[in-house]
C-alpha cells in the first residue's frame, strides 16, 4: 500500500509590477531547482496569480516521516537559497505567516478525487 499523498495549499503576495520577471523565471526554472523538487516527492506543483496574491498547490508522494526531512534537504539543494533570493525580492510574504515560514499554508476544507 503506497503512502496517502498530502495536498498542500499555499499564499503569498506578490509586488505586481514584478509579475512578469516572475513568469520568466518560473517559465524556465533552473534544472537544479526543478530537480530538487523532483527529489522531495513534490508533484503537481502549480502556481496561480491573481491580483497581487500567489497561489500555490503542490502534493507530496512521499512517506509522511520522511516529509520534514525532505523539506531541509530540498532547502539546502545546490542554487536554491540563490533561487529563493531572486524570488523574495518580488514577493510579500503575510506579516501574520507562521514564523518561520515565508508562504502561509491553507487548510485543506474540501476535496474530491
Amino acid at each position: 500500500m503506497s503512502a496517502p499523498i498530502r495536498r498542500f495549499g499555499q499564499v503569498l503576495g506578490l509586488k505586481r509590477e514584478k509579475l512578469a520577471a516572475y513568469r520568466a523565471y518560473h517559465e524556465e526554472i533552473w534544472p537544479e531547482i526543478a530537480q530538487a523538487i523532483r527529489e522531495a516527492g513534490i508533484e503537481n506543483y502549480s502556481i496561480f496569480y491573481r491580483e497581487g496574491q500567489l497561489f500555490g498547490y503542490y502534493e507530496y508522494h512521499g512517506p509522511p516521516e520522511e516529509y520534514e526531512a525532505r523539506m531541509d534537504a530540498l532547502a539546502r539543494a545546490p542554487r536554491m537559497r540563490e533561487w529563493w533570493d531572486v524570488m523574495e525580492a518580488m514577493q510579500i510574504p503575510d506579516p501574520d505567516r507562521v514564523p518561520g515560514t515565508w508562504w502561509s499554508d491553507m487548510d485543506e476544507v474540501f476535496h474530491q478525487d
